[in-house]
């Protein structure tokens, strides 16, 4: 992930005409949860569950390159709020 992050700044990190907007898409395998202290620019108010590792390194890359994440900043229904399940956490439920 660290050279996938790597790359992602250097592309991002190019010169990009200030009124085109970047739009970036992907599954970053991140998970950015509800905790929105000193992202509030970056994440909407409608994540699910905690902030992990990959979650942070993403909302830092957005956050340097004034990105926002847009599947946080829609509600949803819970449902549709993530693409995977582990199934220890459906267990424990």
């Amino acid at each position: 992930m660290d050279q996938v992050y790597e790359k992602l700044k250097s592309v991002l990190g190019r010169n990009r005409p200030q009124r085109e907007p970047t739009i970036l898409l992907g599954d970053m395998n991140a998970k950015i949860g509800s905790c929105k202290t000193g992202y509030e620019k970056v994440t909407g108010t409608h994540g699910l569950g905690d902030m992990k590792n990959n979650g942070e390194k993403f909302a830092d890359s957005c956050a340097e390159h004034e990105l926002v994440i847009g599947g946080s900043v829609f509600p949803h229904k819970r449902i549709h709020k993530a693409t995977w399940v582990s199934t220890i956490l459906l267990k424990t439920r």
